[in-house]
């Protein structure tokens, strides 16, 4: 969308399609406007254009008024308009010169000189020119002639635009802030600088910003206490805003706009602020002291947490956030996100964490799929600190990891959510994972759960190291197993950040076993739900095959152990595993594949080099553990033998043969 501020260069606009009005508050009834010259000017192959004035008409014609109140000012206006997706906006000065236009001037010299328009969208009773002698039988006179074409605005329409602001401007008045923001489409703002005021507030404990309005015209809501939501020095937040004349300090003070931003203590004095009013929480009232207003206070905060913690379904649709890590995944994206959409519309929310991509990431998330929302980072932090950083800024209460290459079907949420919603002792659940090249196949990144051995080598039912089984629902029982795949895994939010995350030092592979080994130290269970199903393209963000993937393989399994094994049993555990860990050396020299090699030798100098770094994790994270534990240690998905020996020894492949 275009913005132009003057009238004296505009461009010469092609079978351009206008409308003309104030739009004050652009709520529901002015987008139906807005959606009309759109849709006419694609029929006619040309570009829709809304013109509105600054200021305000009625403060040019009648300057001794000072009546006029607003529900949005100019810059609030613009930001509602491109929402719609209009070519151009035109913001035309309304001078005292430009109100003394003849009617016939105004439709010469202004519509046909300034915009060649080949259709004008108006309402039956639209008046303009000097002292309003203009209507729509003077444009329709111009139309007959040929000049351009001539909508009507409904006067239903028309009626239900007067009826709505009326509306709105009623329902701010009386407090009603839900009614309002509900016919407004959005929450209703106050933007104003903040200024030093008297500091009562900080005395007895709820600090305060002073507000002075940028445009003092705009309508105040009632007076009393509000749920409301604040940006300020680009944070934003949760806040009480209080207004009044503070009645249990004076008798005689001025009205105040008071904010009171929660888990907020920087200095912005000087800044700009803005406020959306969600609910008013109680009238202004007189308190016999400042310690029963103080007890008050206290309640009204806790009333506003609540309020804020329950948004309108319009902010958080759902409890649920499907979270996609990528980098460079622009492909993966379009083949998928169509198929997720399709299947969990009204379930959850997507976001897309994407970890500075160099593709066109950002550009196919803004142009197919605007109903996700891209969480930009600045750097390539990895799987594991991506979606740490990542889950700090979702609200939902239930968190999917999902893969960029993960194929969901049909149903595949519900099992997954319905079970972690029954059972609160559950850490994670996962679903049955098969493989997008071969689907009759189970995938190698979880299969039908995953599991450890005595000597902390990780595999699945239905995944033993490289072989990976046929799936003919062999496995097609809930079960509780050690770990849950980090392809495809559902937990809430609050334990994910409760047990510290992600270890961001795994970078990526086998941080979620990680986290699971915790999740079950703190006496969780992790579930795999066959009944929910999903194919995963193996090794698409880094290939199987990959050495860099053995290094991080072997680095970060040898890290797992040593962070969550008693110290007593790695006495005897890492001498053994470091001697096997020799062996594959060896047999991946001998196998013709050296890199592989060094990527173990390179693993394990990567790890004695952080060696007390780890030991300082462990200790952390067993604090963390300690915080959140539900029950004694679960060791449920733990094999009691040797998985390399029954594996290569006794030549077992398959899960169930353990």
């Amino acid at each position: 969308m275009k913005i132009h501020k003057s009238i004296d260069n505009l461009p010469v606009f092609k079978n351009s399609v206008i409308t003309f009005g104030t739009f004050d508050g652009f709520h529901h009834g002015h987008r139906k406007i807005a959606s009309k010259i759109i849709a006419l000017a694609k029929e006619l192959k040309g570009e829709s254009i809304l013109v509105t004035f600054h200021p305000h008409p009625r403060s040019i014609i009648y300057p001794k008024d000072k009546s006029l109140k607003l529900l949005s000012s100019l810059d609030e206006k613009i930001e509602l308009f491109k929402e719609m997706g209009l070519d151009h906006v035109v913001v035309v000065p309304f001078t005292f010169e430009f109100s003394r236009l003849s009617a016939q001037e105004y439709i010469e010299k202004f519509i046909i000189q300034k915009f060649n328009p080949s259709c004008i969208v108006v309402g039956y009773d639209h008046k303009f020119g000097l002292n309003r002698q203009g209507d729509f039988q003077l444009l329709t006179q111009y139309a007959n002639e040929g000049k351009f074409a001539l909508e009507k605005i409904r006067k239903q329409e028309l009626e239900e635009i007067t009826i709505s602001s009326t509306k709105v401007r009623q329902a701010i008045l009386d407090g009603r802030m839900q009614a309002a923001n509900l016919l407004l489409g959005y929450n209703y703002q106050l933007k104003g600088m903040v200024v030093h005021g008297d500091k009562v507030g900080r005395k007895i404990g709820f600090p305060t910003a002073n507000l002075t309005l940028s445009n003092p015209n705009k309508i105040i809501p009632k007076e009393g206490i509000y749920a409301a939501k604040v940006k300020v020095d680009g944070i934003e937040g949760g806040c009480m805003v209080y207004i009044g004349r503070r009645p249990t300090i004076d008798e005689n003070l001025d009205q105040t706009i008071e904010v009171n931003i929660f888990e907020f203590d920087s200095n912005i004095y000087s800044k700009e602020l803005t406020i959306e009013f969600i609910k008013l929480i109680r009238e202004d009232e007189k308190f016999e002291s400042l310690e029963l207003m103080t007890n008050q206070l206290k309640l009204d905060k806790i009333n506003a947490e609540e309020i804020l913690n329950q948004l309108s379904p319009a902010k958080n649709p759902a409890e649920c956030a499907v979270a996609i890590l990528s980098y460079n995944n622009s492909e993966f994206l379009q083949s998928y996100l169509p198929v997720l959409a399709e299947y969990s519309e009204n379930k959850c929310r997507t976001y897309v964490i994407d970890n500075a991509s160099t593709d066109d990431t950002k550009e196919v998330i803004s142009d197919w799929f605007p109903e996700v929302e891209l969480i930009e980072l600045t750097k390539n932090y990895g799987f594991a600190e991506g979606y740490n950083r990542g889950i700090r800024i979702l609200k939902e209460d239930y968190i999917v990891l999902l893969n960029s290459d993960v194929l969901v079907t049909k149903n595949w949420l519900e099992p997954l959510i319905e079970k972690l919603k029954s059972d609160p002792s559950i850490g994670a659940v996962m679903p049955k994972i098969r493989s997008l090249e071969n689907q009759d196949e189970f995938e190698y990144a979880g299969a039908c759960g995953g599991y450890i051995d005595s000597l902390g080598y990780p595999f699945c039912r239905g995944r033993i190291f490289n072989h990976v089984e046929k799936d003919i629902g062999q496995y097609d029982d809930e079960q509780e197993v050690f770990w849950t795949s980090g392809a495809a895994m559902l937990m809430k939010r609050e334990t994910f950040i409760e047990l510290g995350g992600f270890d961001n030092s795994f970078f990526a592979h086998q941080e979620e076993i990680d986290l699971c080994w915790r999740m079950k130290r703190a006496g969780l269970k992790c579930m795999v739900i066959p009944s929910s199903v999903v194919y995963h393209f193996g090794g698409g963000s880094l290939a199987y095959s990959s050495p860099n993937k053995t290094y991080l393989n072997f680095r970060n399994n040898l890290t797992t152990i040593i962070k969550n094994e008693p110290y007593g049993k790695l006495l005897w555990l890492l001498p053994v595993r470091f001697v096997l860990d020799g062996v594959a050396g060896i047999k991946f020299l001998f196998s013709g594949k050296p890199k592989h090699t060094w990527g173990i030798i390179k693993a394990h100098f990567s790890l004695y080099a952080r060696i007390f770094k780890i030991i300082r994790r462990k200790k952390r994270e067993k604090e963390y553990i300690e915080k959140s534990k539900k029950g004694p240690e679960r060791h449920a998905g733990r094999l009691r033998g040797v998985l390399i020996w029954k594996h290569f020894i006794h030549g077992k492949n398959k899960f169930s043969e353990f």
